[in-house]
This record gives structure tokens, sequence and C-alpha cells, in this order.
């Protein structure tokens, strides 16, 4: 039953999303959309419980559990899967830079901050350990209003890639540096030991999960180079899947953070791997990735919107209040100081406008929430921070995220240079995370690289530097298949048949609808004549 009331909540989110896409209604995320689906089914439940007509308390429970082996991994390593990799990788520095640092900053900033208040009394007090935990759980940032606005401004594309890079790393370093606090949690220690062993432990969970997640995708590069699956789609997808779930639970099952590894496998896989698949299977890959990820979104967010209702909250003003300044200010400690620094060391600077977007487009996501639900403290102490997390989510959701589409405006307003109609009708933006993927099949996840493709990159990497270089100069050769132009044809034609097929069974079907749609007018046309003629 709980199943079946998941598909039911997921049909009813696809027609709403359906709903705003036909209608054009994109002042609002999809996300936020759908926690107010999630709210309005958890309010309908909840009146029904109230009186006695049924109770589906049990079904609407969410797990945190299938949060983390279900839902999670898809959504992880689709952002990874299909990411514009040459950017990323040119940027690597930048992004690490925001992405560790800069949530650590935060982490420590909202949990030193709430650690503080709750000596002095301000707020509901909580102890060292359960601080920085809220805090690290609560600097996981969600990118859809950040990317959305880069998008309309037209700003340049590594910056777009620094902030977005930022964004899809941030949910895993949080995750990882939640789990380091918990797991530094000990009585015995003290205070001075505890942050040393958090540190220790994060710095170990980063590098040995990253660790895993790039053998793993490096091990099925080299395995479907050399082993040819190409003939058999299925197989070859089914390998895929194979490698992409298993580096997750291994990680997870030696007790490191198999969000990082299965992040870094998306990563190294869409890198090198992707290339060895043929065609078809590129284009599944990418496909069912996406609608996976999609599901597993909508699911989070439907869950979100049905815990106002069905959670029994502990709610702290003070602290809910507090917890909202902290994160702003946090926000604000890691974006301003950090874009300065990445200043002094790059071409492309990042201007004061783009950083007052990074820091108000700082949204809390599904996931802070989701790692709440994670944590082993008293009951009381538990439902206080599940119901702040809750709340900061909601109102950084709603709030910003309804805020994006005006502040675009006001900065479009503002702008000097005046733009024709036509223009301003091309950069129109939608907050649309479906419409983005459906528009097209990205380009650089459809090509196989030949010989002769090798031997031109092999020149130009002699002008590239650092990391870049040495991919373009021995990785990329070493790991990805060199295709002869008949492999390449034979491929091309493989994926022209299978379209061929299908636009002929559509073709026949339609001639055969139309012949008897003539032959039927034809039989009326004689019957009216014959008609005539014998009045």
């Amino acid at each position: 039953m709980a199943i079946f009331f998941v598909l039911c909540i997921l049909a009813l989110g696809i027609l709403l999303i359906h709903l705003m896409l036909q209608t054009g209604f994109s002042y609002l995320p999809e996300s936020v959309v759908i926690v107010f689906l999630g709210a309005l089914i958890g309010m309908i439940i909840n009146l029904m419980s109230i009186r006695n007509i049924a109770n589906w308390r049990k079904e609407e429970a969410f797990s945190p559990t299938a949060f983390f082996l279900v839902l999670l991994p898809p959504i992880i390593f689709e952002s990874g899967y299909n990411l514009h990799k040459g950017n990323f990788f040119q940027n690597i520095g930048s992004i690490l830079l925001f992405a560790i640092v800069g949530t650590a900053i935060s982490a420590f900033v909202i949990g030193a901050g709430i650690y503080l208040l709750g000596l002095a009394q301000v707020v509901y007090k909580l102890s060292f350990v359960e601080s920085f935990a809220f805090g690290s759980l609560i600097s996981a940032v969600d990118p859809v209003a950040t990317v959305a606005i880069f998008h309309a401004l037209d700003v340049d594309p590594v910056l777009n890639m620094l902030v977005f890079g930022e964004s899809i790393l941030n949910d895993a370093i949080a995750i990882v540096l939640t789990t380091a606090v918990l797991d530094s949690n000990d009585p015995m220690m003290s205070t001075y030991e505890a942050i040393l062993s958090a540190i220790n432990r994060f710095w170990l969970m980063f590098f040995a999960s990253a660790g895993i997640g790039v053998v793993f995708a490096l091990i099925s590069a080299l395995l479907l180079k050399h082993v040819d699956l190409r003939k058999n789609p299925s197989l070859e997808f089914g390998m895929m899947l194979v490698f992409t779930y298993a580096p997750y639970v291994l990680a997870e099952g030696i007790h490191l953070s198999g969000i990082m590894a299965i992040l870094f496998c998306g990563i190294v896989m869409s890198h090198y791997t992707h290339f060895n698949l043929s065609t078809v299977t590129q284009v599944t890959m990418q496909q069912t990735m996406r609608t996976l990820a999609f599901i597993a979104e909508t699911c989070v967010f439907a869950y979100l919107g049905l815990a106002i209702f069905s959670f029994r909250h502990r709610v702290e003003p003070a602290l809910v209040v507090w917890s909202i300044v902290m994160c702003l200010l946090g926000r604000a400690a890691n974006i301003f100081p950090l874009a300065l620094l990445c200043n002094k060391f790059r071409e492309h600077k990042i201007t004061k406008k783009m950083m007052f977007i990074m820091w108000f487009s700082g949204l809390r996501g599904a996931i802070s929430y989701a790692l709440s639900l994670h944590l082993e403290f008293s009951d009381e102490t538990r439902h206080v921070i599940i119901t702040t997390t809750l709340i900061i989510v909601l109102v950084t959701t709603l709030f910003f995220g309804g805020s994006t589409m005006p502040l675009l405006k006001f900065l479009r307003a503002n702008k000097k240079t005046k733009r024709s109609r036509s223009q301003r009708k091309q950069k129109e933006v939608s907050l649309s995370k479906t419409k983005e993927w459906g528009q097209a099949i990205d380009s650089e996840h459809l090509s196989e690289i030949t010989e002769e493709e090798l031997e031109v990159n092999y020149s130009h990497a002699t002008r590239l530097k650092g990391f870049v270089r040495l991919d373009m100069k021995y990785l990329t050769p070493f790991f990805t298949r060199r295709f002869t132009h008949q492999e390449l044809k034979d491929c091309k034609s493989q994926m022209t048949d299978l379209t061929n097929q299908w636009y002929q069974a559509i073709r026949i079907s339609n001639d055969h609808d139309t012949d008897e749609e003539e032959s039927q007018q034809t039989s009326l046309s004689n019957s009216h004549s014959s008609i005539q003629r014998g009045v």
C-alpha cells in the first residue's frame, strides 16, 4: 500500500508538471509546486484520519533508509553523469574550493552561532555535536534557481559551471560532513579532540569514497573498451547499471560515503566509459538516468510537503529565526571571501552582481530534510532539529525560489544594453528542470572518438596545461576506445535502422488508417450518387 501511495503521488506530480509546461507557468521551480501538492495531500490525509474516515499515516511515513538507498543515488549520479565536463575539469580547483572550504565555512558559522546562542539562552540549547551536525546538514544548497538566473543573464559558461559544479559537490560534502560530525560524537573526547576527529574522518571519507567511485568508473571504461558489447545494447546497458550502483553500496557497506562514490563514478564514467558505448546505449543511458532522477526528486519533494502535516512538530521560533539569519551569514562568509580569493587566480572574474546572485540563491533543498531525519539524538532534540530544518527548507525555497523571477526582471531592467524583442524571447528562461532536460539530447553525449580525432586532440594537447593536458595526452587514449571509420559507420547505421523501423511502423499505420478513410469516403459517395439516381 505504501508503494501504491507513492505511485499515486507520482502520477499526480507528473500531471501537475505537464499542466505547468502546457500553460507556460514559470514563476516557481517545479520542486516548490510538488511541495505544495504534497502538503495538500498531507492535509487531506490528516483530516481523514481525524474524522476516522481512513488512516494512511503508516503509508505516508518517510523512510530515511529508503531515501539514502533508493531515491538519492539516481539524483546524485545523474548530476555527475550529465555534467558538461570540459569546463568542470578546467575549473576543478575553484569548484573544490567553493564546495569543500565553502561548505565547511558555512557549517562552522551556523554550528558555532547556534551553539553560542544556545549557551547565552537566546535559542533552544543544543550540545556542541548537535549544533555542528545541524550546521552541516543545513549547508546543503539547491542549485536550480541559481542556474536558471545564470542562463537568463547570459553569464560566461565558465562562471555557470563554477556555481553548478559547486552546487553538485555541495550536497555530497554536506552529507559527508554531517556523518563525520556524528561519528566523532564520543562523550570521552574533549571538544578539541572531537573537532580533530571530525576533520580526520571527513578527509578520510572524502578521498576514500571518491577513490572507490573513480576506480569503478575506470574499470568499467576498460571493460567496455576491450569487451565488445556494442552489438547487444541490452547487455551493454545492463553492465552500465551494475557499475552505476556498485560503488554506492560498497562504500556504504564499509562505512564510507556512498554519495561521494557515486558522484565521482558518474563524472568519470561520463568522461571515459560513455564514449565506449554504442549510440543506442548512449541515448538510453542519458534518458534513463534523467527519468530516474526526476522520479526520485518528485518523491522527495512530495514527502517534504507531506511532512508539514504528518510529522509531530516541535517549533522553537527563536531557533528558527536565528537559524535563517545564520544560514544567510554562513552563505555570505562562504561566497564573498572565496570569490575574491578565486579572482586573484582567475582570468574570468566573478563580478559583485554574480556574488550577490550566488549568495541570494542559496536555497536549502530536500537533502537537508532527509539528513535531519537520519539523526539519532534524544527524541525532543531530534523533533526540534527536524521541525527547524523543514521550516528553513520551505522558507528559503518559497521565498528565494519565488523571488528568482522578480530579481531576474529587476536585473534585466537595470541593464544598460537594450535588446530587441526577438533577443528577449530567445533569452526567456523557465525554472523548469524537466523542460530543460526535454529540449534536446546533449551533443556532447552522442559521439565516439575516431583514430583521426584522437590524433587531432593529441596535437592540441601540447597547448593545454595541468590535468586537462595530462587527460588529453595519456588518460583519454588509454581508457577510451579508438573507433575505425567502419565501426563508426556500423554504429550509425544501427541507430538509423532502428529509427527508420520506428518511422516505418508509424507510416504504415497512418497509411492503413488513410486507406480505410478513403474507402469509407468512396463508399459513402457511391451510395450518395445511387440515392440521387433513384430520386
